[in-house]
């Protein structure tokens, strides 16, 4: 498969509506894996004509495991980097390059420090440059650019603004590099990498969309179901400069490359119908059908053979040989036997068509959360219901989740202590106020951008682990019933460049021998491959694996659901559906309130489950005020 040296889109029938070259693989490795070897024949074959490449580097998750498969092709296949020059698209202004979160110091860590590229030959604009110099900064960027022939390949990521490099909504197409102020999207997306929204800068210098379409060949690269919506608006939709990325569709030599989960909302895969013919199986059918009752804003029994037949899922009922009536009522009993108030069953319905099954009861069910406020957010409400109905319920906090709490409530920590010691309430405070000043004194010697020490980072998840409890003591958790795993890779990382070790795939092996559980709940399967959500459910699904020939695990259960960040599961999806009443949201959000350390997220908890219900009320359901929705893992 040519990635790099493609012109023109080569456009199938399944592929009209996009607008830009796709390419979808199965994951972001197979994707990064392909495009490292085409790189790595491009620089040798460059090398052996005497040649430089240029090359436009990304940063953020999206490029690392592309970077991480570079580094193996030298140290393993003898790679050699010396022809190659490079341009990283972007930096934050006012970081210096030695700052944890600096672009500058992230291309280092994730590839300059591992492969022989020389020093001199390495470009990335400069965050330090005066205010009044900036311009001039940018002007020399661009003739750098120039001098070395122009960029061979441009790697690009993509924003949930769909912007590529920094270039916000609004950046015209032949803009060049300059300094930008940052989108409040953007800023709130970087906010867990600088331990707080404040202290994310509020200005980047960036390549421009101009310099980027003045490249030889862009490669976008996007992973995770986050990117899909912003993805599919970037390939189908029209060039704006609303969305950056559009701008791609007028280059000649670009090619997206994205996984099977920023792929879901192409029209060749959301909505496969409208590009051909499919094989009409019960999924598929049910899918085409929930599409085409939320398209006419019509309820699924209220159908007709003509709505079937003028929006292009004629075909359906032609391959099933029945009216729309029938394969209606089919779709509707497969939706309304989703909804359950009992989600880990209930006792006397044996043999009745419910998502969750009546036997054992009561069971031993046990919750993953990868951040300890991800649980909550996704399915608050049905920890406390499994709770009332008498299972024996276990939530596992995968991480501490240190890195999301800002710097204020380590102060705020630390401040009472010495008021509380100058109360003189009695005994002696010597070590307490020794404490709460080192951290004091901690926080002020980094400054606003540096980096926590062990001390500060640890006061921090034990804040966050005080929530936590909280919030599980409001959807009727005991402390016993809570656990803190702490996986080894978290503690070791930081946002971005997160590894996983074989420590955290024994330690969740070791929780789940203990454990033995009949249900399982977990999140983070289609999210980007380097976040913490899916580091966190891979550490999981590898233990799980490891667990094959046990017993239980025979007997197990896994039901998917959505945490923090992550877009709320289409109907089609969703094998379980908890009702809520209001009161249930109440308590809900109550508990997701318990986390002020990182930012109350209560209205994104509320939000998201009563529009999944709103969805079910005009398909014909019930009328329920939120719904907290879950996907059964394939065996």
């Amino acid at each position: 498969m040519n990635i790099i040296d493609s012109p023109g889109t080569g456009q199938t029938q399944q592929e009209r509506f996009e607008k830009t070259r796709t390419l979808i693989f199965p994951d972001s490795n197979f994707a990064c894996r392909e495009l490292a070897a085409e790189v790595a024949e491009l620089i040798r074959t460059r090398k052996e004509k005497g040649k430089n490449v240029v090359m436009g580097l990304a940063t953020g998750s999206t490029p690392v495991p592309f970077y991480r498969e570079l580094i193996r092709l030298h140290n393993e296949e003898g790679l050699d980097f010396r022809n190659v020059i490079t341009f990283n698209l972007d930096e934050y202004y006012g970081l210096t390059a030695d700052h944890p979160e600096s672009y500058n110091r992230f291309m280092r860590d994730q590839l300059f420090d591992h492969v022989n590229i020389p020093n001199e030959q390495i470009n990335i604009p400069d965050g330090t440059v005066a205010l009044d110099e900036v311009y001039g900064s940018c002007i020399d960027y661009e003739g750098r650019i120039q001098e070395a022939g122009g960029l061979d390949l441009q790697i690009l990521g993509i924003g949930r603004t769909g912007h590529i490099g920094f270039n916000e909504p609004g950046s015209a197409e032949d803009s060049k590099t300059r300094m930008i102020t940052l989108d409040r999207v953007t800023r709130q997306d970087a906010a867990a990498d600088f331990m707080g929204v404040a202290n994310v800068p509020r200005s980047a210098i960036t390549m421009g969309v101009g310099t980027i379409l003045d490249a030889k060949r862009l490669v976008l690269m996007a992973w995770g179901e986050n990117k899909a919506e912003i993805v599919r608006e970037a390939v189908e939709g029209e060039v704006t400069d609303r969305i950056s990325a559009s701008f791609l569709q007028t280059h000649d030599n670009a090619t997206f490359l994205v996984d099977t989960a920023a792929a879901s909302k192409l029209t060749r895969r959301h909505h496969p119908w409208l590009v051909g013919s499919v094989k009409w199986d019960e999924q598929t059918t049910k899918r085409a059908v929930i599409w085409l009752s939320q398209k006419l804003d019509t309820p699924l029994l209220k159908l007709v053979d003509e709505d079937y037949n003028e929006n292009g899922v004629g075909e359906l009922l032609v391959s099933q040989n029945r009216q729309a009536y029938h394969v209606n009522i089919d779709v509707f009993n497969q939706v309304q036997q989703t909804i359950s108030g009992w989600p880990g069953g209930k006792q006397g319905t044996e043999g009745e068509n419910r998502p969750g099954r009546a036997q054992p009861f009561p069971k031993k069910v046990l919750i993953l959360s990868p951040e300890p406020h991800d649980a909550f957010v996704g399915m608050g409400g049905t920890i406390e219901r499994l709770v009332e109905q008498g299972h024996d319920v276990k939530i596992a906090f995968q991480t501490s989740g240190n890195l999301r709490v800002g710097d204020t409530a380590a102060q705020q920590f630390a401040n009472v202590v010495l008021e509380m010691a100058e109360t003189g309430l009695g005994g002696d405070w010597e070590k307490q106020v020794g404490y709460a000043q080192s951290i004091l004194d901690q926080l002020e010697a980094k400054g606003e951008f540096g980096i926590d020490p062990e001390d500060v980072r640890k006061l921090k998840g034990l804040v966050l682990r005080g929530e936590g409890r909280e919030a599980g003591r409001n959807a009727g958790l005991t402390p016993e019933q809570m656990v803190f795993l702490d996986l080894p890779f978290y503690d070791a990382g930081r946002y971005r460049r997160f590894a996983l070790k074989e420590s955290d795939t024994v330690r969740m092996f070791e929780m789940l021998q203990s454990w033995k559980p009949h249900q399982i709940y977990a999140t983070g399967n289609v999210a980007d491959p380097s976040s913490l959500q899916a580091l966190s459910f891979n550490a999981f699904t590898a233990a799980m694996e490891r667990c094959a020939d046990e017993e239980w695990r025979s007997d197990c259960r896994v039901w998917l659901y959505r945490g923090s960040d992550q877009a709320a599961m289409e109907i089609h999806e969703i094998g379980m559906a908890v009702p809520m009443s209001p009161d249930q949201i109440a308590i809900k959000c109550d508990a997701v309130r318990k986390f002020q350390s990182i930012g109350s997220a209560e209205n994104e908890a509320a939000g998201s489950i009563q529009q999944t219900a709103t969805l079910y009320d005009d398909l014909g359901m019930a009328e329920y005020e939120a719904i907290e929705a879950f996907h059964l893992q394939d065996a």
